[in-house]
Order: C-alpha cells, then structure tokens, then sequence
C-alpha cells in the first residue's frame, strides 16, 4: 500500500515536473512581433491574451496566467524596445513598458486653424474630425489652446488629442486668470485680455516690444480710434497672408479694425504668456502709431505728424539699402 502511495505521488512529482519544465521552456522561447509598438485595447486579462492571440501572436492560459501574476497590462499604445524577446521578456514588458510618445509644438501667433492643418499633415489625423471635435469641446473658434511642446502617447484618436489640448488650454487660462484677478471670467478672459494679446502676438517685433504695442492699443481704444492693425486681420486661415490693400477693403469681417472701432470678438491667435502680461500691464505711453523700422522693430509716435515723418524716413531707408 506504502509503494502504491509513493508511485503515485512519484508519478505527480514527474507530471508536476514536466509542466515546470514545459512551462519554462514556452516562457523562454522567442517571440516575434510585427513591431516593436503595439497597441493593447482596453479589457481584463482574459480579453488582452484573446487579443494577442488574434492580432500580435501566438498566445494561451499560461500568458494569461503569467500576466495576472506580473500585474496589469498596460493600455493602449506600448513601446516594448524590441520585435524580438523571450516570451517571459515579453509578458514582462506588457505589464511594466511606457506608451511611445510624440512631440507635438504650437508656437506662440500660430492660428488653431493652421495647427489642426499641420496635425492632419504630419500625423494623419482626419482634418474634418479635427475641426469638429474642436468646435464640439472648445468655447471659441481661436486662442483657448496654449502655446507649448506637448509629449503624448502615441496612437491617440482624434477626438482624445483635441479633448485633451483644449482641456490643458482651458484649465491654464483659467489658473492665469485666477492668480491675477482672484476669480475666473472666460468672456471678459478670452473676448478681452487673450483677445488684446493675441493682436500683441501678431504685432510685436519682439517680447520687447509688447507692453509698448498694448500702448497703442489701449490708447486708441480708449480714444475711439479704429485700431487700423494687419495683425487682426492675420486670423484662421489668413495667418501668415501680407495684408495688402485689396485685402483690407474686401474683408467685411469684424477682424477687419480698419473698417470697424474695437476690438475682434474673440482672438485672432494662440498667445504666449509674454503677450499676456502685456495686455495686463501695457507700457504707458501716449503712442498712438507704430511703423516697421530696421531689423523688423518698430518705430512708436503720438501724433500723425510724426507717424508720417516716421514712414517717409523709412521708405528713404529702404531705397537706400
């Protein structure tokens, strides 16, 4: 009876043993995988290994096994280094591997309008759903995304990409506006303070320059004056266009401040934060007129007089060079 109980318990041991053995040569075998970013949906651990078994490779209960006792698989898009790895590598690496990032750069007077363009350009996102999702998510047509280089995961939908850059925009506006005024108004915030620099941002030579350009504006505005800037008329689309003469007299848009007293009613570009302190803290000044000079930097005055003479000595200059 005794030998009977060790033969079976023996031939346990050796089924037990096999298994072992078994296992760890499938857990040290290597994979091959048609990249080396995959993306993972999301689901329990059941779903992942039906996943991989159907899309990336070959995979069984062990994997799943494996995988409830490593952690939680990562979702979405994962970078695991390399196409080839030892299956444990490979389950490891599931669980503990980063997402794949790309850069993404809004510079400061760039319009929205040209961003979801160069989205669209450089990674493939649908311009029609891009444009959409912004109009669904965002409270004005330009000027709530934040200037900045964003790092994001690789794979986004667009619909997440837009959610999240107009989230981000939003929630640094409104911790700006609460630090300088104590509370949050998104139309006195966009439709004034962000409205006035973004016309810096288009204006402006340099940083410099700024708090002196918010001079004029103010200056005019308060006087009654049409602000008469190319800069508002740089929106959308018209973004990097020289405004000529033509152009100022078929625009019949609100962005037009030759043809109409006050500011646009909403931005006409994203803005940096040089640009919005401007329009907080304008220089103070009687300039009522600024005309490009050398080097791109403008040449400031308080009465049309001067700003003339300030044209003239210009254009003498320019014919000279």
């Amino acid at each position: 009876m005794a030998k009977k109980v060790l033969r079976i318990i023996f031939s346990i041991l050796e089924i037990v043993l096999v298994i072992i053995v078994a296992s760890l040569y499938y857990l040290a075998t290597p994979v091959q995988l048609p990249s080396n970013q995959i993306h993972i949906p999301a689901g329990n651990i059941n779903h992942t290994v039906l996943y991989l078994n159907d899309h990336i490779v070959l995979a069984t209960k062990l994997d799943a096994l494996v995988l409830s006792s490593l952690g939680r698989p990562q979702r979405g898009w994962i970078d695991l280094g390399s196409k080839r790895m030892s299956r444990l590598d490979f389950l490891y690496r599931l669980t503990h591997s980063k997402a794949p990032l790309f850069s993404l750069r809004l510079i400061p007077g760039e319009t929205t309008y040209l961003f979801l363009e160069q989205l669209h350009k450089d990674y493939g996102y649908p311009l029609d759903v891009l444009r959409k999702e912004y109009e669904r998510v965002s409270p004005y047509p330009e000027g709530v995304l934040f200037p900045d280089t964003y790092y994001l995961p690789k794979g986004m939908e667009a619909k997440e990409l837009i959610d999240y850059l107009v989230k981000v925009g939003l929630l640094k506006h409104r911790r700006l506006a609460q630090k300088i005024y104590g509370t949050y108004n998104q139309k006195l915030w966009f439709e004034r303070v962000v409205t006035i620099a973004s016309i810096i941002q288009k204006e402006a030579a340099n940083t410099r320059e700024m708090p002196l350009v918010a001079s004029v504006i103010y200056n005019r505005l308060k006087k009654g004056i049409p602000l008469q800037m190319d800069g508002t008329l740089n929106y959308a689309q018209y973004s990097h266009t020289k405004v000529t003469h033509k152009r100022i007299q078929e625009d019949k848009t609100a962005f037009n401040t030759y043809r109409h007293k006050g500011l646009p009613p909403y931005p006409v570009c994203t803005v940096s934060l040089e640009a919005i302190k401007a329009a907080l803290h304008p220089a103070k000044t009687h300039y009522l007129y600024f005309v490009k000079g050398a080097n791109g930097r403008h040449i400031f005055s308080s009465t049309y007089k001067n700003h003339l003479k300030n044209i003239k000595t210009v254009k003498k200059r320019n014919k000279k060079e």
